[in-house]
């Protein structure tokens, strides 16, 4: 069995209502009640958007220094991730399809070193 991270950034989300999202919200959590039944899912989660609460820990300077905000500025930011553990890509990409059509946007997959 491999954990594999499924996730997507707040930028590939895109414009909708708030209708849009509410009717995604039904179709997410059917998605994650299928992934726990199957014995596959370890975690999902939304990350919150307010980037006023992000904080960074750092101690490349040999010194642990905390900051205020996002460590970096770069335009994009995790938005969600959800982490399987299934017994081959296939399998991954057979629930990172399920999420990215429940959602509405697309989802990256990368293998997790546990």
């Amino acid at each position: 069995m491999t954990h594999y991270i499924i996730y997507f950034n707040q930028q590939w989300v895109g414009d909708h209502s708030e209708e849009w999202f509410q009717s995604r919200g039904r179709l997410v959590r059917a998605v994650v009640a299928e992934m726990k039944e199957a014995g596959v899912l370890i975690f999902a989660a939304g990350v919150d958007e307010d980037l006023s609460k992000a904080f960074s820990a750092d101690e490349t300077s040999g010194e642990l220094h905390f900051g205020e905000g996002r460590y970096s500025n770069v335009p994009e930011y995790l938005g969600g991730f959800t982490v399987v553990n299934v017994s081959n890509q296939e399998s991954a990409k057979f629930w990172a399809g399920k999420i990215a059509t429940a959602c509405g946007w697309p989802q990256e997959v990368r293998p997790l070193h546990v």
